[in-house]
Formats: C-alpha cells, structure tokens, sequence
C-alpha cells in the first residue's frame, strides 16, 4: 500500500501546523512548522522546513531546514523587540497587535509547481518562484525567479536555465502537474527515461 494518500496528508512528528490546508499526497516533514499556507497536490517538505504565508504549487519540492516567507521585525519602529505586538505575552491590560499580524499574513509567498527549493535555502515574503525553477541550497531570494531558472547565492542570482526556451514554452502548454494520478502512473516509465525535449515529443507537446 502507497506511503501518501488522496485524502490525507502525511505529516511525520513533532510538526506545528496552523491555518493552513493540503491537497492530495502531501508529505510534511518531522519537526516543520506550516502557518498560514496552502500545499497544492503531491508538494511536500523535507524535516524541519518553516513555511508561513505561502502557496505551495502542486509537486513542489521543499527541502530540509528552508525557510519560506519568514516574517519581518518592525525594524523602522523604536523597538523591533515582539513586545509591542505580542503586547500580551508580558501585560496582563494589554492585548496582541492584530492589525500588524494582520498585515505580515498578506504578505504571501508563492511556489510554482514542481520548484525545487534546496536545503537551507530562504525565500522571502511577497517572492514568486516559477514553475520548474530551482533554488539552490543555501541560496537567499528576495525577488521573483522566473519558470525554469536555477538561481544560487546570497541574494541569490541567476545561474542559468533548466531548458532552452522552447522547451521550456512546450512544457507550460503541456502542464502536466495538472494531469490525474491515473495518466501520470501510464507516463511513469517516460518520466523516469526520457529526457525533457524527448517526453514532449511523446506525449504531445
């Protein structure tokens, strides 16, 4: 019997999910923390992964130890300190800051499906990556990464493309994250042979 399911998402131990919801065949991993996110189909995190204020697309690769959309310090107020928005944590008169939580929880982040984002690396609030882009491990982002571009370093930089362009065109069109379980059991053997330009070419793109 398969590991993950269609109806409920494998979330290994000592995991803090929090408002947030998950598609089929989604595996969280141990000690992660999810706040706030959405995982599309099949996206799932390595162990210890920090995702807040995300949507996840299907397919998407999360490694261990990333951080995705980490929240901001008031850094432009007198005091950056949690104090004067997790105000009741120290004064019993005094209540959180629901406008400020308010405002860091619009501050999506979004994975395209089928990302792969490396061990370690950051995404910051408000960031896109595309669709089949990877992020290197360790890399910082702090602005969009195109469909299919691979990007290193801190900030982190393009390195070049996945595909040529063409390619890359034919495989949005045949969008295959968005195929049934079913067909994408019948293509397995293509997937795990067939080089990119070569699986377009058989099934149709």
């Amino acid at each position: 019997m398969p590991r993950l399911s269609p109806d409920t998402p494998l979330i290994h131990p000592d995991c803090d999910i929090a408002a947030s919801r998950f598609g089929a065949y989604c595996e969280i991993g141990r000690g992660s923390r999810v706040l706030n996110s959405d995982f599309g189909d099949y996206a799932y995190c390595d162990r210890y992964a920090d995702i807040a204020n995300c949507s996840v697309g299907k397919f998407a690769n999360i490694a261990a130890f990333t951080r995705i959309g980490p929240t901001d310090h008031p850094f432009r107020n007198a005091a950056q300190h949690h104090f004067h928005y997790r105000s009741a944590s120290y004064w019993e008169d005094e209540a959180d800051d629901a406008e400020f939580f308010a405002h860091r929880a619009s501050r999506r982040c979004t994975l395209g499906h089928d990302c792969w984002i490396g061990h370690g690396a950051i995404i910051r609030p408000e960031v896109s990556v595309g669709i089949g882009a990877v992020v290197a491990a360790g890399a910082v982002v702090t602005a969009d990464v195109p469909p299919f571009l691979i990007v290193a370093g801190v900030p982190a930089r393009p390195l070049r493309a996945r595909f040529p362009d063409n390619v890359a065109e034919r495989l949005m069109a045949l969008a295959w994250w968005d195929w049934p379980h079913e067909q994408l059991r019948a293509a397995l053997d293509d997937f795990r042979r067939l080089p990119a330009e070569a699986f377009l070419d058989r099934h149709g793109a």
